[in-house]
């Protein structure tokens, strides 16, 4: 088959098309006849080695495809099922592994390629949303980045929760799509200091929480918006991470909160990854839009992390094999 595979860290042209063997199967595990497979920003760190892995390996853990085979263990799939997951492994391929317990049945009403745009940033928005710190009606939320395959998806789900949501954005194109995404207010931060803006907006220290996926530019001025005892969340790093800081700030700024959650805490359990998947899949079947900027063939990864590095995109990339 072919795969992508990575044998040294570095840039865009680490990834290298390579024909090699269909996975083997082994207990508890799927193997899945991938059609389409989702980028995602920490595959950009795995090829940097921000988070190293042992060499040579292939990305990807978000893909949607068919059933191939079942191995031991596994009674409730069978070759043919069409699944999804965001947990599985070297899905920059034809086919790939995934552990039965990670993997979803899709509705017959969500395409392999919603499915591949939606799983990994879909869950992530909802348990930032619903769990992290859960919206209801009257809160202020900031959002960074409102035009990326999480903003739009987070933007839409805190309008569902009644909350009134700001959002950060590079251009007047992403502007307009944050607004159709149901964004109250939209911040070009190209064009001023965002926190500025978002005072203007709603006055100092109003900010109940935010969501802030792009880390190192943007971490300080968060802190500073935030009411008393409101929450900055910390999800991504796409500027770089956050380096170290004096916790004192939390206390001087008004006794904040600050956590960096991963979607692997927030779906500990199989209940709690169906519960999101299947209140995911309900919300896209009512109208929960899903972008998907574009997609490459598998043998074009390297531009497609180019295009995602290169804030080219607004909403989801995809790899079709």
């Amino acid at each position: 088959m072919l795969a992508i595979r990575i044998h040294e860290t570095g840039g865009p042209e680490r990834l290298v098309a390579e024909e090699v063997p269909i996975p083997e199967v082994g207990p508890g595990q799927v193997l899945v006849k991938i059609a389409a497979t989702g980028v995602n920003f920490v595959e950009v760190y795995h090829r940097l080695g921000l988070y190293p892995r042992p060499r040579p390996f292939t990305p990807g853990g978000e893909f949607a495809g068919t059933v191939e085979k079942v191995g031991p263990g596994v009674g409730w799939l069978k070759p043919g099922d069409r699944v999804a997951t965001a947990a599985g492994i070297g899905g920059y391929a034809q086919y790939a592994l995934a552990g039965a317990e990670q993997l979803v049945l899709l509705p017959d009403s969500i395409s392999f390629e919603i499915a591949a745009g939606l799983l990994l940033q879909g869950l992530t928005a909802h348990y930032l949303a619903v769990s992290t710190f859960p919206l209801k009606g009257g809160d202020t939320a900031l959002v960074h980045a409102a035009a990326g395959g999480v903003g739009l998806l987070l933007t839409q789900i805190a309008k569902r929760k009644g909350a009134r949501v700001l959002g950060t954005v590079s251009t007047a194109e992403k502007a307009a799509l944050a607004r159709q995404a149901g964004a109250d207010h939209v911040i070009l931060y190209t064009q001023g200091d965002f926190a500025e803006e978002v005072e203007k907006l709603v006055g100092k220290r109003a900010v109940d929480v935010v969501y802030d996926g792009v880390g190192q530019t943007t971490f300080a001025k968060g802190l500073t918006l935030l009411r008393p005892r409101g929450t900055l969340v910390l999800f991504g790093q796409s500027s770089g991470p956050v380096g170290p800081f004096d916790p004192q700030l939390l206390s001087r700024n008004g006794s904040l909160f600050l956590t960096r959650p991963t979607l692997g805490d927030y779906t500990l359990t199989r209940p709690e990854l169906v519960s999101r998947t299947e209140e995911l899949f309900s919300w896209a079947a009512q109208g929960l839009s899903v972008r998907i900027d574009r997609s490459f063939p598998l043998a074009d990864a390297a531009a497609a992390h180019t295009a995602l590095e290169g804030r080219a995109t607004t909403g989801k990339v995809l790899l079709i094999p």
